[in-house]
């Protein structure tokens, strides 16, 4: 498995999130899936046991001053021959208009340095649909110079509901960038359980697309409510399996847990208090007034103080 590679560009700005670096991390651990699901034609030329990471490539643009960080990269060979090319990976969380230009700028410098055939690919992973360029062209009127193109991917065009019946991790992971309306958050988070118990996957990769999922689609508390009725009507040996979902309520856990140990601490001030007021004297019924301390708490107290 390929090795992750955290890389961020533009980390200044407020334009910048996390969202390019969880990207990274689906497609660098799931990368021959996801050129099977979203680029069957470049995956069965590709030999999956030659691929390796490149290091992290970090470009400056001189006229502008900014340094730049070309996000997958990958050294690769195809099927049967000694051709070894670079495919080039880019997620792109926002719009920009010269998006297609800073492409054209990668590959030139990832062909400068590396002088090997290159693949670009860009991933739009934002929540509204743009009509996004995917050449740069460069020509005069009296003679035209380039056209560069590179393959694209638009996960909000894509419709959730043809990914459902997939066992690819990819597929599940992305259902939550796909188009789906308010209303069927709910379905979708219920397809996307049934797609995690049925691909069986080991503990770490479930942990990795789950958290991804969970990053983009979290439901509130009344949905997810809701979510375990549906999932009750399911069949009982498939409900089971999704109940047993050790990663599941993990989210919920924790806050469970926060909320416990509020009430643990509140619990233990409240004796605190009602030690004192034992000490001074006073009424059980006025000391479970000011605490809500049960009177058998209150003499359970009194008893292990007198002793």
């Amino acid at each position: 498995m390929p090795v992750l590679t955290y890389v961020y560009e533009d980390a200044g700005t407020s334009r910048y999130t996390d969202h390019d670096q969880l990207f990274k991390e689906l497609i660098h651990t799931f990368f021959a899936e996801f050129l099977e699901l979203f680029f069957p034609e470049v995956h069965k030329y590709i030999d999956f046991s030659a691929i390796r990471p490149l290091s992290e490539e970090v470009f400056t643009d001189l006229l502008g001053g900014e340094s730049r960080r070309a996000d997958i990269v990958i050294e690769a060979t195809l099927k049967g021959e000694e051709t070894i090319l670079i495919i080039h990976v880019e997620p792109q969380s926002y719009y920009q208009a010269n998006f297609h230009e800073r492409m054209y700028l990668y590959f030139s410098l990832l062909y400068n340095k590396y002088r090997k055939p290159i693949l670009p690919i860009a991933v739009f992973t934002y929540d509204k649909n743009y009509n996004e360029k995917n050449e740069f062209t460069m020509s005069f009127p009296f003679f035209h110079v380039l056209s560069f193109q590179f393959l694209t991917l638009t996960l909000r065009k894509l419709r959730w509901r043809d990914f459902i019946h997939s066992n690819n991790p990819v597929a599940a992971a992305l259902l939550c960038k796909m188009g789906f309306t308010e209303e069927e958050r709910i379905e979708v988070k219920k397809e996307f359980l049934r797609m995690l118990v049925r691909m069986q996957l080991d503990p770490a990769r479930q942990r990795l697309i789950y958290g991804f999922f969970e990053r983009y689609l979290k439901l509130t508390d009344e949905e997810e409510e809701i979510l375990m009725q549906e999932v009750t009507k399911l069949d009982p040996e498939l409900a089971n399996k999704i109940m047993e979902l050790p990663i599941s309520y993990e989210e919920r856990g924790k806050e469970i847990g926060k909320e416990i140990g509020k009430e643990i601490g509140r619990n233990e001030e409240k004796r605190e208090i009602a030690k004192k007021m034992i000490l001074e004297g006073l009424s059980p019924n006025l000391i479970a007034k000011v605490t809500g301390l049960s009177h058998e708490d209150i003499k359970i107290l009194s008893d292990s103080i007198n002793n």
